[in-house]
């Protein structure tokens, strides 16, 4: 445990917003976990803390949506990673919608997002790894934002424990 606490305490990786939908449900929270891990077929992973009410959706969700945070939006870092839907919904002041496939919502202030269909499942011990394949997405334009790190919000206060 300590060395790999010592290896990960090195590391500054993006943030990111996953969101999930399945009947009239819908969630999002804040993802630390997660990275690209198929060039061909193109693939992602996203992990989500069993704890989570966003796993608790995603459990039964066809698609997740991956949304890039620019590192000025730690206010919504916070709201999606501080805050729990068990007691608060997160979209209710927020500008979103459905994508074209009516599956997890899209966050219309991302800098870049893509819509995945789970393609599988993995249990990863407190977190289970969900295999997206992307289907939809879009970016904001030629410029490389500065993203929002695990540096930038490491002082929030998760809604649920790991």
């Amino acid at each position: 445990m300590a060395e790999l606490d010592a290896f990960t305490d090195v590391l500054d990786y993006p943030m990111y917003v996953v969101t999930a939908a399945a009947g009239d449900r819908q969630a999002g929270c804040l993802v630390g976990f997660a990275s690209q891990c198929s060039i061909d077929p193109p693939r992602f992973m996203v992990w989500l803390s069993k704890a989570n009410h966003t796993y608790r959706i995603a459990r039964d969700a066809t698609y997740l949506t991956v949304h890039a945070l620019r590192d000025d939006q730690k206010r919504t870092a916070e709201l999606f990673g501080s805050r729990t839907g068990d007691e608060v919904d997160k979209f209710e002041h927020l500008a979103w919608r459905r994508s074209a496939h009516g599956a997890a919502p899209i966050l219309d202030w991302a800098c870049a997002w893509f819509l995945g269909r789970v393609e599988g499942r993995v249990d990863g011990g407190d977190h289970v790894g969900f295999l997206l394949s992307p289907v939809e997405g879009s970016h904001a334009g030629p410029v490389r934002p500065s993203l929002l790190l695990l540096s930038d919000v490491v002082d929030l206060e998760p809604g649920h424990p790991a």
